[in-house]
Protein backbone atom coordinates (compact mmCIF):
# COMPACT_ATOMS: atom_id res chain seq x y z
CA UNK A 1 0.00 0.00 0.00
CA UNK A 2 1.19 3.59 -0.66
CA UNK A 3 3.39 5.43 1.67
CA UNK A 4 0.51 7.70 3.92
CA UNK A 5 1.44 9.31 6.71
CA UNK A 6 4.13 11.95 7.81
CA UNK A 7 5.57 10.84 11.50
CA UNK A 8 6.54 14.35 13.54
CA UNK A 9 8.48 12.99 17.03
CA UNK A 10 9.97 15.48 19.91
CA UNK A 11 13.68 14.68 19.95
CA UNK A 12 16.16 15.11 22.92
CA UNK A 13 18.67 12.72 22.21
CA UNK A 14 17.60 9.58 24.09
CA UNK A 15 17.35 6.44 23.52
CA UNK A 16 13.68 5.45 23.40
CA UNK A 17 13.32 7.74 20.13
CA UNK A 18 15.57 5.42 18.29
CA UNK A 19 13.70 2.76 19.31
CA UNK A 20 10.39 4.63 18.37
CA UNK A 21 11.79 5.09 14.68
CA UNK A 22 12.96 1.55 14.45
CA UNK A 23 9.04 0.45 15.35
CA UNK A 24 7.60 2.95 12.55
CA UNK A 25 9.89 2.18 9.84
CA UNK A 26 8.89 -1.20 9.53
CA UNK A 27 5.22 0.12 8.71
CA UNK A 28 4.67 0.61 5.04
CA UNK A 29 2.17 3.44 5.42
CA UNK A 30 4.96 5.92 6.77
CA UNK A 31 6.43 8.41 4.38
CA UNK A 32 8.67 10.75 6.35
CA UNK A 33 9.90 10.94 9.89
CA UNK A 34 11.02 14.16 11.51
CA UNK A 35 12.69 14.46 14.50
CA UNK A 36 11.90 17.85 16.32
CA UNK A 37 14.36 19.48 18.42
CA UNK A 38 15.17 23.05 20.47
CA UNK A 39 18.65 21.59 20.10
CA UNK A 40 20.24 22.18 17.04
CA UNK A 41 23.15 20.38 17.89
CA UNK A 42 22.09 17.07 18.54
CA UNK A 43 23.28 14.18 15.73
CA UNK A 44 19.92 13.22 13.83
CA UNK A 45 18.74 9.11 13.30
CA UNK A 46 19.44 7.79 10.14
CA UNK A 47 16.47 7.98 7.74
CA UNK A 48 15.19 11.07 9.70
CA UNK A 49 14.79 14.63 8.67
CA UNK A 50 15.61 16.72 11.98
CA UNK A 51 13.78 20.09 12.86
CA UNK A 52 15.19 22.89 15.29
CA UNK A 53 11.76 24.54 16.98
CA UNK A 54 12.53 27.01 19.86
CA UNK A 55 9.80 25.19 22.44
CA UNK A 56 8.04 21.80 20.98
CA UNK A 57 4.44 23.53 22.05
CA UNK A 58 4.78 26.30 20.31
CA UNK A 59 2.80 27.79 17.12
CA UNK A 60 6.43 27.66 15.54
CA UNK A 61 6.38 23.72 15.54
CA UNK A 62 2.58 23.92 14.26
CA UNK A 63 4.04 25.86 11.52
CA UNK A 64 7.22 23.41 10.28
CA UNK A 65 4.77 20.55 10.96
CA UNK A 66 2.49 21.74 8.18
CA UNK A 67 5.07 22.72 5.98
CA UNK A 68 7.09 19.88 6.05
CA UNK A 69 4.66 17.30 6.00
CA UNK A 70 3.41 16.24 2.63
CA UNK A 71 1.54 12.79 3.13
CA UNK A 72 -2.75 12.12 3.26
CA UNK A 73 -1.96 12.38 7.28
CA UNK A 74 -0.15 13.43 9.75
CA UNK A 75 1.07 11.72 12.83
CA UNK A 76 2.70 13.47 15.61
CA UNK A 77 3.74 11.93 19.05
CA UNK A 78 3.78 14.44 21.76
CA UNK A 79 6.12 13.05 24.01
CA UNK A 80 8.89 11.65 24.23
CA UNK A 81 8.26 7.95 24.67
CA UNK A 82 9.22 4.53 23.26
CA UNK A 83 6.47 3.90 21.23
CA UNK A 84 4.71 0.60 20.13
CA UNK A 85 1.38 0.30 17.70
CA UNK A 86 -0.85 -1.93 17.88
CA UNK A 87 -1.39 -4.92 15.27
CA UNK A 88 -2.67 -2.50 11.91
CA UNK A 89 -3.27 0.27 14.29
CA UNK A 90 -2.02 2.92 11.40
CA UNK A 91 -4.27 1.14 8.66
CA UNK A 92 -6.74 1.24 11.33
CA UNK A 93 -6.39 5.24 11.91
CA UNK A 94 -6.04 5.39 8.38
CA UNK A 95 -9.46 3.74 7.57
CA UNK A 96 -11.21 5.92 9.93
CA UNK A 97 -9.80 8.97 8.91
CA UNK A 98 -11.25 7.96 5.65
CA UNK A 99 -14.30 6.55 6.56
CA UNK A 100 -15.50 10.00 8.81
CA UNK A 101 -13.67 12.54 7.13
CA UNK A 102 -12.36 13.33 10.64
CA UNK A 103 -9.69 16.16 11.17
CA UNK A 104 -8.28 14.57 14.22
CA UNK A 105 -7.91 10.85 15.98
CA UNK A 106 -7.04 9.43 18.80
CA UNK A 107 -7.40 6.35 20.69
CA UNK A 108 -7.20 4.34 23.96
CA UNK A 109 -3.44 2.79 24.47
CA UNK A 110 -1.67 1.09 26.76
CA UNK A 111 1.24 2.53 29.27
CA UNK A 112 4.13 0.52 30.96
CA UNK A 113 5.46 1.49 33.90
CA UNK A 114 8.44 -0.87 35.14
CA UNK A 115 6.73 -4.45 34.57
CA UNK A 116 3.58 -2.85 35.22
CA UNK A 117 1.24 -2.66 32.01
CA UNK A 118 -1.83 -0.26 32.94
CA UNK A 119 -5.10 0.02 30.40
CA UNK A 120 -5.34 3.89 29.25
CA UNK A 121 -9.10 4.07 28.52
CA UNK A 122 -9.74 8.04 27.26
CA UNK A 123 -12.75 9.92 26.26
CA UNK A 124 -14.96 11.13 23.75
CA UNK A 125 -14.29 14.64 22.48
CA UNK A 126 -17.46 17.07 22.83
CA UNK A 127 -18.25 20.47 21.49
CA UNK A 128 -17.29 21.28 25.44
CA UNK A 129 -14.29 19.23 25.95
CA UNK A 130 -12.17 22.61 26.08
CA UNK A 131 -10.17 21.65 28.78
CA UNK A 132 -6.17 22.08 27.35
CA UNK A 133 -5.31 19.32 30.09
CA UNK A 134 -7.82 16.71 27.88
CA UNK A 135 -5.92 13.67 27.64
CA UNK A 136 -5.91 12.82 23.87
CA UNK A 137 -3.17 10.51 24.53
CA UNK A 138 0.15 11.49 23.24
CA UNK A 139 -0.77 10.22 19.77
CA UNK A 140 -2.87 12.62 17.53
CA UNK A 141 -3.16 11.27 13.93
CA UNK A 142 -4.37 14.76 11.73
CA UNK A 143 -5.73 14.82 8.33
CA UNK A 144 -2.95 16.52 7.27
CA UNK A 145 -5.30 19.19 5.03
CA UNK A 146 -7.05 20.23 8.31
CA UNK A 147 -3.59 20.94 10.12
CA UNK A 148 -2.98 23.11 7.49
CA UNK A 149 -5.89 25.28 6.99
CA UNK A 150 -5.54 25.57 10.72
CA UNK A 151 -2.07 27.43 10.01
CA UNK A 152 -3.57 29.10 7.02
CA UNK A 153 -6.19 31.45 9.67
CA UNK A 154 -4.22 30.94 12.62
CA UNK A 155 -2.93 34.65 13.58
CA UNK A 156 -1.84 34.68 16.89
CA UNK A 157 1.62 33.31 17.37
CA UNK A 158 1.76 31.24 20.31
CA UNK A 159 4.85 30.26 22.43
CA UNK A 160 3.18 27.52 24.92
CA UNK A 161 -0.32 26.86 23.15
CA UNK A 162 0.48 25.94 19.30
CA UNK A 163 -1.26 22.51 20.18
CA UNK A 164 -3.80 24.02 21.97
CA UNK A 165 -4.89 26.15 19.18
CA UNK A 166 -4.49 23.42 16.52
CA UNK A 167 -7.24 21.23 18.21
CA UNK A 168 -9.60 23.95 18.70
CA UNK A 169 -9.61 25.40 15.45
CA UNK A 170 -9.65 21.89 14.01
CA UNK A 171 -12.37 21.02 15.88
CA UNK A 172 -14.05 24.49 14.27
CA UNK A 173 -14.38 22.55 10.68
CA UNK A 174 -14.47 19.27 11.13
CA UNK A 175 -14.76 16.02 13.71
CA UNK A 176 -12.50 14.53 16.30
CA UNK A 177 -12.96 11.62 16.42
CA UNK A 178 -12.16 8.79 19.58
CA UNK A 179 -11.61 4.60 18.20
CA UNK A 180 -12.44 2.60 21.30
CA UNK A 181 -9.61 0.66 21.01
CA UNK A 182 -6.18 0.26 22.36
CA UNK A 183 -4.01 1.21 19.54
CA UNK A 184 -0.79 1.22 20.73
CA UNK A 185 1.51 1.47 23.66
CA UNK A 186 4.01 3.95 25.11
CA UNK A 187 7.05 3.06 27.55
CA UNK A 188 7.04 5.78 30.40
CA UNK A 189 10.45 6.53 32.14
CA UNK A 190 9.54 9.00 34.61
CA UNK A 191 5.94 9.22 36.29
CA UNK A 192 4.29 11.99 37.33
CA UNK A 193 3.25 13.46 40.75
CA UNK A 194 -0.79 13.29 40.17
CA UNK A 195 -1.52 15.53 42.98
CA UNK A 196 0.61 18.11 41.16
CA UNK A 197 -0.43 17.34 38.27
CA UNK A 198 -4.26 17.97 39.20
CA UNK A 199 -3.54 21.59 40.42
CA UNK A 200 -1.01 22.50 37.92
CA UNK A 201 -2.91 25.04 36.14
CA UNK A 202 -2.68 27.38 38.70
CA UNK A 203 0.79 26.76 39.90
CA UNK A 204 2.61 30.49 39.64
CA UNK A 205 5.59 28.99 37.54
CA UNK A 206 2.46 28.34 34.96
CA UNK A 207 1.16 31.85 34.49
CA UNK A 208 2.42 32.37 31.53
CA UNK A 209 1.65 29.42 29.94
CA UNK A 210 -2.36 29.65 31.43
CA UNK A 211 -2.39 32.94 29.54
CA UNK A 212 -1.28 31.80 26.58
CA UNK A 213 -4.15 29.34 27.02
CA UNK A 214 -7.02 31.35 27.76
CA UNK A 215 -6.16 33.72 24.88
CA UNK A 216 -6.22 30.27 22.33
CA UNK A 217 -9.32 29.69 23.92
CA UNK A 218 -11.17 33.52 23.61
CA UNK A 219 -10.31 33.03 20.44
CA UNK A 220 -11.95 30.27 19.53
CA UNK A 221 -14.86 30.83 21.54
CA UNK A 222 -15.09 34.35 19.63
CA UNK A 223 -14.88 32.22 16.39
CA UNK A 224 -17.79 30.37 17.18
CA UNK A 225 -19.81 32.88 18.60
CA UNK A 226 -20.15 31.50 22.63
CA UNK A 227 -17.70 34.39 23.63
CA UNK A 228 -19.55 36.85 26.13
CA UNK A 229 -18.54 40.33 26.60
CA UNK A 230 -17.75 41.96 30.16
CA UNK A 231 -21.93 43.02 30.48
CA UNK A 232 -23.74 41.70 33.31
CA UNK A 233 -26.90 41.77 34.75
CA UNK A 234 -27.49 43.90 37.99
CA UNK A 235 -28.26 42.24 41.17
CA UNK A 236 -30.48 43.87 44.08
CA UNK A 237 -30.47 42.63 47.17
CA UNK A 238 -32.74 43.48 49.99
CA UNK A 239 -35.99 42.83 47.94
CA UNK A 240 -37.11 39.43 49.78
CA UNK A 241 -38.21 38.87 53.59
CA UNK A 242 -34.99 36.59 54.27
CA UNK A 243 -35.25 35.94 58.53
CA UNK A 244 -31.26 35.54 57.92
CA UNK A 245 -28.77 37.43 55.95
CA UNK A 246 -26.84 33.99 55.14
CA UNK A 247 -26.64 29.94 55.87
CA UNK A 248 -23.90 27.72 55.48
CA UNK A 249 -25.21 24.99 54.26
CA UNK A 250 -23.42 21.43 54.75
CA UNK A 251 -24.79 18.58 52.88
CA UNK A 252 -23.51 15.51 54.56
CA UNK A 253 -23.47 11.49 54.36
CA UNK A 254 -21.15 9.38 57.02
CA UNK A 255 -18.73 12.36 58.28
CA UNK A 256 -18.92 11.24 61.70
CA UNK A 257 -15.03 12.47 62.45
CA UNK A 258 -15.31 15.41 60.80
CA UNK A 259 -18.44 16.98 60.67
CA UNK A 260 -18.05 18.34 64.52
CA UNK A 261 -15.00 20.71 63.18
CA UNK A 262 -17.12 21.74 60.45
CA UNK A 263 -20.05 22.72 62.08
CA UNK A 264 -18.25 24.19 65.62
CA UNK A 265 -16.31 26.26 62.91
CA UNK A 266 -19.91 27.68 61.62
CA UNK A 267 -20.65 28.14 65.31
CA UNK A 268 -17.50 30.07 66.09
CA UNK A 269 -18.51 32.70 63.53
CA UNK A 270 -18.75 36.37 64.15
CA UNK A 271 -20.75 38.75 62.14
CA UNK A 272 -23.01 42.44 62.25
CA UNK A 273 -25.87 39.95 60.63
CA UNK A 274 -28.20 37.23 61.47
CA UNK A 275 -27.02 33.95 60.24
CA UNK A 276 -27.68 30.21 60.69
CA UNK A 277 -26.30 26.58 59.76
CA UNK A 278 -28.42 24.00 57.63
CA UNK A 279 -26.73 20.64 57.74
CA UNK A 280 -28.48 18.21 55.14
CA UNK A 281 -28.16 14.92 56.49
CA UNK A 282 -28.51 12.21 53.58
CA UNK A 283 -29.52 9.49 55.85
CA UNK A 284 -26.04 8.77 57.32
CA UNK A 285 -25.14 5.35 59.00
CA UNK A 286 -22.23 6.24 61.34
CA UNK A 287 -23.35 8.03 64.11
CA UNK A 288 -23.09 11.30 62.29
CA UNK A 289 -26.98 11.58 62.81
CA UNK A 290 -26.68 11.31 66.26
CA UNK A 291 -24.39 14.45 66.63
CA UNK A 292 -25.92 16.14 64.45
CA UNK A 293 -29.13 15.82 66.79
CA UNK A 294 -26.92 17.43 69.56
CA UNK A 295 -25.68 20.45 68.11
CA UNK A 296 -29.37 21.06 66.81
CA UNK A 297 -30.15 21.12 70.32
CA UNK A 298 -27.40 22.67 71.89
CA UNK A 299 -27.72 25.92 69.33
CA UNK A 300 -30.65 27.56 68.07
CA UNK A 301 -28.87 28.54 64.80
CA UNK A 302 -28.13 24.80 63.75
CA UNK A 303 -30.55 23.39 61.99
CA UNK A 304 -30.76 19.65 61.22
CA UNK A 305 -32.54 17.90 58.06
CA UNK A 306 -33.34 14.97 57.54
CA UNK A 307 -34.49 14.87 53.53
CA UNK A 308 -37.74 12.71 52.66
CA UNK A 309 -35.80 11.61 49.57
CA UNK A 310 -33.25 8.61 49.42
CA UNK A 311 -31.96 9.71 45.97
CA UNK A 312 -30.19 12.78 46.77
CA UNK A 313 -26.70 13.59 45.66
CA UNK A 314 -24.60 16.59 46.99
CA UNK A 315 -26.22 18.99 44.26
CA UNK A 316 -29.95 17.43 45.73
CA UNK A 317 -29.09 17.96 49.06
CA UNK A 318 -28.23 21.74 48.56
CA UNK A 319 -31.49 22.25 46.59
CA UNK A 320 -33.41 20.96 50.04
CA UNK A 321 -31.38 23.57 51.91
CA UNK A 322 -32.00 26.44 49.47
CA UNK A 323 -35.70 25.89 49.38
CA UNK A 324 -36.16 25.25 53.15
CA UNK A 325 -37.89 29.03 54.44
CA UNK A 326 -35.07 28.88 56.86
CA UNK A 327 -32.58 29.82 54.41
CA UNK A 328 -30.70 33.30 54.25
CA UNK A 329 -30.26 35.71 51.22
CA UNK A 330 -26.98 34.24 51.03
CA UNK A 331 -26.21 30.61 51.10
CA UNK A 332 -22.43 30.02 51.75
CA UNK A 333 -20.78 26.32 50.99
CA UNK A 334 -18.68 24.59 53.74
CA UNK A 335 -17.69 20.35 52.79
CA UNK A 336 -18.32 18.16 55.97
CA UNK A 337 -14.32 17.49 55.78
CA UNK A 338 -13.10 20.95 55.89
CA UNK A 339 -13.27 24.25 58.35
CA UNK A 340 -13.28 27.92 57.66
CA UNK A 341 -10.24 29.64 58.16
CA UNK A 342 -11.13 32.07 60.88
CA UNK A 343 -14.08 33.34 62.37
CA UNK A 344 -14.75 35.97 60.21
CA UNK A 345 -14.95 34.11 56.85
CA UNK A 346 -18.83 34.49 56.92
CA UNK A 347 -18.63 38.01 57.35
CA UNK A 348 -15.98 38.66 54.55
CA UNK A 349 -18.39 36.55 52.04
CA UNK A 350 -21.40 38.43 52.84
CA UNK A 351 -19.09 41.88 52.27
CA UNK A 352 -17.87 40.90 49.12
CA UNK A 353 -20.89 40.38 47.71
CA UNK A 354 -22.44 43.71 49.00
CA UNK A 355 -18.91 44.93 47.96
CA UNK A 356 -19.52 43.75 44.45
CA UNK A 357 -22.97 43.27 44.28
CA UNK A 358 -22.42 39.56 42.69
CA UNK A 359 -24.25 36.47 42.09
CA UNK A 360 -22.02 34.25 43.25
CA UNK A 361 -18.97 34.52 45.24
CA UNK A 362 -15.93 31.93 45.37
CA UNK A 363 -13.08 32.65 47.46
CA UNK A 364 -9.61 30.96 47.97
CA UNK A 365 -8.53 28.18 50.04
CA UNK A 366 -5.65 26.66 51.81
CA UNK A 367 -5.16 22.31 51.10
CA UNK A 368 -3.83 21.19 54.70
CA UNK A 369 -3.38 17.71 56.47
CA UNK A 370 -5.56 17.32 59.81
CA UNK A 371 -3.26 18.78 61.67
CA UNK A 372 -4.26 22.22 59.50
CA UNK A 373 -0.29 22.07 58.31
CA UNK A 374 -0.28 23.18 54.75
CA UNK A 375 0.73 20.54 52.17
CA UNK A 376 1.17 20.93 48.48
CA UNK A 377 0.63 22.69 46.32
CA UNK A 378 -1.06 25.50 49.44
CA UNK A 379 -2.76 28.55 48.74
CA UNK A 380 -5.38 27.40 45.70
CA UNK A 381 -7.16 31.19 44.81
CA UNK A 382 -7.38 31.13 41.20
CA UNK A 383 -5.99 34.18 40.25
CA UNK A 384 -6.13 33.49 36.89
CA UNK A 385 -9.75 34.65 37.20
CA UNK A 386 -10.45 38.33 35.75
CA UNK A 387 -13.67 40.32 35.48
CA UNK A 388 -12.83 41.08 32.33
CA UNK A 389 -12.85 37.40 31.12
CA UNK A 390 -13.32 35.45 34.00
CA UNK A 391 -16.82 33.80 32.81
CA UNK A 392 -15.04 32.51 29.12
CA UNK A 393 -11.62 31.44 30.68
CA UNK A 394 -13.77 29.38 33.17
CA UNK A 395 -14.65 26.82 29.97
CA UNK A 396 -11.12 25.98 29.64
CA UNK A 397 -10.47 25.12 33.43
CA UNK A 398 -11.91 22.41 35.48
CA UNK A 399 -13.37 23.91 38.21
CA UNK A 400 -13.91 27.42 39.88
CA UNK A 401 -12.67 27.59 43.45
CA UNK A 402 -13.66 27.23 47.30
CA UNK A 403 -15.60 28.24 48.99
CA UNK A 404 -18.97 29.15 47.09
CA UNK A 405 -21.47 31.24 48.14
CA UNK A 406 -24.27 32.26 46.23
CA UNK A 407 -27.29 34.38 46.04
CA UNK A 408 -30.14 32.46 47.00
CA UNK A 409 -32.98 34.06 45.17
CA UNK A 410 -30.86 33.13 42.35
CA UNK A 411 -29.97 29.60 43.03
CA UNK A 412 -33.89 28.92 43.77
CA UNK A 413 -34.45 29.53 40.47
CA UNK A 414 -31.71 28.10 38.55
CA UNK A 415 -31.23 24.87 40.92
CA UNK A 416 -28.25 22.98 41.21
CA UNK A 417 -27.79 19.83 39.05
CA UNK A 418 -28.87 16.77 41.81
CA UNK A 419 -25.10 14.89 41.55
CA UNK A 420 -22.13 14.57 43.59
CA UNK A 421 -19.52 15.76 41.46
CA UNK A 422 -18.91 19.03 39.60
CA UNK A 423 -22.56 20.16 40.43
CA UNK A 424 -20.83 23.39 41.41
CA UNK A 425 -19.45 23.78 38.73
CA UNK A 426 -22.41 23.76 36.15
CA UNK A 427 -24.47 26.46 38.58
CA UNK A 428 -21.38 28.44 38.57
CA UNK A 429 -21.02 28.62 34.86
CA UNK A 430 -24.80 29.07 34.55
CA UNK A 431 -24.65 32.01 36.30
CA UNK A 432 -21.61 33.67 34.74
CA UNK A 433 -23.46 33.09 32.05
CA UNK A 434 -25.55 36.32 33.11
CA UNK A 435 -24.07 37.75 36.60
CA UNK A 436 -20.78 38.96 37.70
CA UNK A 437 -18.78 36.42 40.26
CA UNK A 438 -16.91 38.05 43.21
CA UNK A 439 -13.77 36.62 43.93
CA UNK A 440 -11.78 36.64 47.37
CA UNK A 441 -7.82 36.21 47.35
CA UNK A 442 -6.81 35.53 50.34
CA UNK A 443 -7.65 32.13 52.32
CA UNK A 444 -10.76 31.95 54.05
CA UNK A 445 -11.37 28.04 54.07
CA UNK A 446 -9.17 25.08 54.98
CA UNK A 447 -9.21 22.30 52.61
CA UNK A 448 -8.34 18.79 54.56
CA UNK A 449 -6.77 16.08 52.98
CA UNK A 450 -7.15 12.65 53.72
CA UNK A 451 -7.59 9.37 52.12
CA UNK A 452 -10.90 8.97 52.18
CA UNK A 453 -12.76 12.58 51.11
CA UNK A 454 -14.36 13.33 48.45
CA UNK A 455 -11.28 14.94 46.52
CA UNK A 456 -8.55 12.06 47.04
CA UNK A 457 -7.12 10.82 43.45
CA UNK A 458 -9.23 9.05 41.69
CA UNK A 459 -8.73 5.80 39.60
CA UNK A 460 -8.93 6.44 35.97
CA UNK A 461 -12.58 4.83 35.38
CA UNK A 462 -13.44 7.70 38.02
CA UNK A 463 -11.24 10.45 36.75
CA UNK A 464 -12.71 9.54 33.18
CA UNK A 465 -16.69 9.60 34.36
CA UNK A 466 -15.94 12.72 35.89
CA UNK A 467 -14.50 14.98 32.92
CA UNK A 468 -17.44 13.64 30.90
CA UNK A 469 -19.49 14.81 33.22
CA UNK A 470 -18.31 17.88 33.39
CA UNK A 471 -17.31 18.37 29.29
CA UNK A 472 -20.91 17.84 29.03
CA UNK A 473 -21.71 20.37 31.02
CA UNK A 474 -19.44 22.81 29.18
CA UNK A 475 -21.66 21.67 26.15
CA UNK A 476 -24.78 22.41 27.61
CA UNK A 477 -23.04 25.74 28.57
CA UNK A 478 -21.12 26.81 25.01
CA UNK A 479 -25.00 25.67 23.36
CA UNK A 480 -26.83 28.32 25.42
CA UNK A 481 -24.06 30.88 24.94
CA UNK A 482 -24.13 30.42 21.26
CA UNK A 483 -27.56 30.17 21.36
CA UNK A 484 -27.88 33.87 23.36
CA UNK A 485 -26.17 35.51 20.39
CA UNK A 486 -28.47 34.49 17.46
Amino acid sequence: MKSQIDVFIPYNGLENTEKTVIELLKEELVNNIFLITSDGKLGGIENCTTLVTENFNSSETIDLIAQNSQSEFTLILTQDYSLELGQHALLRFCNVAKNTNASLIYSNYYQLKGKKKNHIPVIDYQFGSLRDDFNFGPLFFYKTSALKDVVARSHEKYKFAGFYNLRLKVSQKNDIIRVPEFMYKIIELESVDASKKHFAYVDPKNRSVQIEMEKAVTEHLKDINAYLPPKFNEVNFGVYNFKNIASVVIPVFNRANTIGDAVESVIKQKADFNFNLIVVDNHSTDGTTEKLKEYASKYSNVIHILPERTDLGIGGCWNVAIDDERCGEFALQLDSDDIYADENTVQTIVDKFREEKCAMVIGSYKITNFDLEEIPPGLIDHKEWTTENGRNNALRINGLGAPRAFYTPILREIKIPNVSYGEDYAVGLEISRYYQIGRIYNSIYMCRRWDGNSDALLDIEKANAHNVYKDRVRTFELIARTRMQK
